[in-house]
Protein backbone atom coordinates (compact mmCIF):
# COMPACT_ATOMS: atom_id res chain seq x y z
CA UNK A 1 0.00 0.00 0.00
CA UNK A 2 1.34 3.44 -0.87
CA UNK A 3 2.14 6.07 1.76
CA UNK A 4 -0.53 8.37 0.30
CA UNK A 5 -3.17 5.65 0.55
CA UNK A 6 -2.15 4.91 4.16
CA UNK A 7 -2.50 8.57 5.04
CA UNK A 8 -5.92 8.71 3.39
CA UNK A 9 -7.10 5.68 5.33
CA UNK A 10 -5.70 6.73 8.70
CA UNK A 11 -6.28 10.51 8.54
CA UNK A 12 -9.70 10.30 10.28
CA UNK A 13 -8.18 8.18 13.06
CA UNK A 14 -5.30 10.62 13.51
CA UNK A 15 -7.75 13.52 13.75
CA UNK A 16 -9.79 11.64 16.33
CA UNK A 17 -6.67 10.86 18.39
CA UNK A 18 -5.54 14.48 18.18
CA UNK A 19 -8.94 15.72 19.38
CA UNK A 20 -8.88 13.20 22.23
CA UNK A 21 -5.41 14.40 23.30
CA UNK A 22 -6.59 18.01 23.28
CA UNK A 23 -9.56 17.08 25.47
CA UNK A 24 -7.37 15.13 27.93
CA UNK A 25 -5.17 18.18 28.57
CA UNK A 26 -7.86 20.89 28.31
CA UNK A 27 -8.22 23.06 31.41
CA UNK A 28 -10.90 22.02 33.87
CA UNK A 29 -12.51 24.31 36.41
CA UNK A 30 -14.40 23.97 39.69
CA UNK A 31 -17.90 25.41 40.05
CA UNK A 32 -16.23 28.45 41.69
CA UNK A 33 -14.05 29.02 38.59
CA UNK A 34 -10.82 27.73 40.10
CA UNK A 35 -8.46 25.69 37.93
CA UNK A 36 -8.39 21.99 38.75
CA UNK A 37 -4.73 21.09 39.17
CA UNK A 38 -3.54 19.07 36.18
CA UNK A 39 -2.47 15.57 37.15
CA UNK A 40 1.11 14.57 36.42
CA UNK A 41 2.13 17.99 35.03
CA UNK A 42 5.77 17.06 35.70
CA UNK A 43 5.41 14.49 32.90
CA UNK A 44 4.39 17.23 30.45
CA UNK A 45 6.83 18.91 28.07
CA UNK A 46 9.59 20.64 30.00
CA UNK A 47 10.39 24.06 28.52
CA UNK A 48 12.91 25.68 30.83
CA UNK A 49 14.10 26.57 34.32
CA UNK A 50 15.00 29.97 35.64
CA UNK A 51 16.91 30.85 38.80
CA UNK A 52 15.93 34.00 40.72
CA UNK A 53 14.35 35.59 37.64
CA UNK A 54 12.73 39.00 38.16
CA UNK A 55 10.96 41.18 35.64
CA UNK A 56 11.68 44.41 37.50
CA UNK A 57 14.93 46.23 38.31
CA UNK A 58 14.42 45.49 42.01
CA UNK A 59 15.74 42.09 43.01
CA UNK A 60 13.48 39.74 44.92
CA UNK A 61 13.41 40.24 48.66
CA UNK A 62 12.58 36.63 49.40
CA UNK A 63 15.84 36.03 51.23
CA UNK A 64 16.44 32.75 49.39
CA UNK A 65 16.93 31.57 45.82
CA UNK A 66 14.12 30.01 43.79
CA UNK A 67 14.05 27.86 40.67
CA UNK A 68 11.07 28.21 38.33
CA UNK A 69 10.44 25.09 36.21
CA UNK A 70 8.11 25.59 33.24
CA UNK A 71 6.04 22.82 31.67
CA UNK A 72 3.39 22.91 28.91
CA UNK A 73 0.74 20.35 28.10
CA UNK A 74 1.69 17.88 25.34
CA UNK A 75 -1.25 18.72 23.04
CA UNK A 76 -0.33 22.42 23.05
CA UNK A 77 3.33 21.58 22.37
CA UNK A 78 2.39 19.38 19.40
CA UNK A 79 0.29 22.20 17.94
CA UNK A 80 2.97 24.82 18.64
CA UNK A 81 5.57 22.74 16.78
CA UNK A 82 3.33 22.84 13.69
CA UNK A 83 2.25 26.51 13.78
CA UNK A 84 4.52 28.53 16.08
CA UNK A 85 1.42 29.63 18.03
CA UNK A 86 0.08 28.41 21.37
CA UNK A 87 -3.46 27.09 20.71
CA UNK A 88 -6.61 27.68 22.69
CA UNK A 89 -6.70 25.49 25.85
CA UNK A 90 -2.90 25.67 26.33
CA UNK A 91 -1.80 25.27 29.94
CA UNK A 92 1.62 26.39 31.16
CA UNK A 93 2.67 25.34 34.65
CA UNK A 94 5.44 27.12 36.52
CA UNK A 95 6.59 25.14 39.52
CA UNK A 96 8.55 27.12 42.13
CA UNK A 97 11.20 25.21 44.12
CA UNK A 98 13.90 26.19 46.55
CA UNK A 99 17.54 26.39 45.55
CA UNK A 100 20.61 25.46 47.55
CA UNK A 101 24.30 25.84 46.94
CA UNK A 102 26.09 23.53 49.37
CA UNK A 103 24.92 20.00 49.94
CA UNK A 104 26.02 16.47 49.29
CA UNK A 105 29.06 16.77 47.03
CA UNK A 106 28.16 20.17 45.47
CA UNK A 107 30.76 22.88 46.10
CA UNK A 108 29.72 25.54 43.53
CA UNK A 109 26.55 26.57 41.77
CA UNK A 110 22.92 25.90 42.64
CA UNK A 111 20.68 22.86 42.57
CA UNK A 112 16.96 22.44 43.17
CA UNK A 113 15.71 21.22 46.51
CA UNK A 114 12.54 19.38 47.43
CA UNK A 115 11.28 22.63 49.00
CA UNK A 116 8.07 23.18 47.04
CA UNK A 117 6.97 26.84 47.03
CA UNK A 118 3.87 26.83 44.83
CA UNK A 119 2.49 26.65 41.34
CA UNK A 120 1.57 29.32 38.81
CA UNK A 121 -0.53 28.70 35.71
CA UNK A 122 -0.91 30.61 32.44
CA UNK A 123 -4.02 29.27 30.70
CA UNK A 124 -5.34 30.11 27.26
CA UNK A 125 -9.10 29.80 27.25
CA UNK A 126 -10.47 32.35 24.81
CA UNK A 127 -14.12 31.76 25.69
CA UNK A 128 -13.48 32.23 29.42
CA UNK A 129 -10.96 35.07 29.81
CA UNK A 130 -10.93 38.62 28.43
CA UNK A 131 -7.82 38.79 26.29
CA UNK A 132 -7.82 35.00 26.00
CA UNK A 133 -5.47 34.20 28.91
CA UNK A 134 -5.90 33.72 32.66
CA UNK A 135 -3.33 33.50 35.44
CA UNK A 136 -3.77 31.24 38.45
CA UNK A 137 -1.81 30.42 41.61
CA UNK A 138 -1.93 27.39 43.89
CA UNK A 139 -0.19 25.96 46.91
CA UNK A 140 -0.19 22.61 45.10
CA UNK A 141 -2.81 21.04 47.37
CA UNK A 142 -5.91 23.01 46.38
CA UNK A 143 -7.38 24.16 43.07
CA UNK A 144 -5.63 27.22 41.62
CA UNK A 145 -7.22 30.60 42.22
CA UNK A 146 -7.68 32.99 39.30
CA UNK A 147 -5.77 36.24 39.68
CA UNK A 148 -7.76 39.41 38.97
CA UNK A 149 -7.08 41.07 35.61
CA UNK A 150 -5.52 44.00 37.53
CA UNK A 151 -2.65 41.71 38.61
CA UNK A 152 0.64 42.86 37.02
CA UNK A 153 1.22 39.56 35.19
CA UNK A 154 -1.54 40.35 32.66
CA UNK A 155 -0.03 43.67 31.54
CA UNK A 156 3.55 42.36 31.69
CA UNK A 157 2.78 39.32 29.52
CA UNK A 158 0.82 41.44 27.04
CA UNK A 159 3.68 43.94 26.72
CA UNK A 160 6.62 41.52 26.86
CA UNK A 161 5.45 38.06 25.81
CA UNK A 162 7.24 37.13 22.61
CA UNK A 163 4.59 34.74 21.24
CA UNK A 164 0.88 34.91 22.08
CA UNK A 165 1.65 36.79 25.34
CA UNK A 166 3.94 33.98 26.53
CA UNK A 167 7.60 34.30 27.47
CA UNK A 168 8.69 32.02 24.65
CA UNK A 169 11.91 34.07 24.52
CA UNK A 170 13.01 32.11 27.64
CA UNK A 171 12.21 28.64 26.25
CA UNK A 172 15.28 27.44 24.31
CA UNK A 173 13.44 24.63 22.52
CA UNK A 174 10.37 26.72 21.60
CA UNK A 175 12.03 29.96 20.48
CA UNK A 176 13.67 28.47 17.33
CA UNK A 177 10.31 26.98 16.31
CA UNK A 178 8.64 30.40 16.61
CA UNK A 179 11.49 32.07 14.72
CA UNK A 180 11.20 29.54 11.89
CA UNK A 181 7.38 29.90 11.81
CA UNK A 182 7.68 33.70 11.69
CA UNK A 183 5.73 34.17 14.93
CA UNK A 184 8.70 35.42 16.95
CA UNK A 185 9.20 39.21 16.81
CA UNK A 186 12.06 40.75 14.89
CA UNK A 187 15.43 41.01 16.62
CA UNK A 188 15.57 43.57 19.41
CA UNK A 189 11.86 43.38 20.20
CA UNK A 190 12.05 40.72 22.92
Amino acid sequence: MSRTRCLQLFAPLLLLLSAAANDVFAPRYTAAGELVLPAEYREWVYLSSGLDMSYTEAASKRGHSVFDNVFVDPAAWASFKQSGHWPDKTIFVMENRGAATHGSINKHGFYQTEDFMGLEFHVRDEARFPGGWGFFVSNGAEPAKLLPTAAPCYACHKANGAVDSTFTQFYPTAKPIAVKAGTFPAAGKR
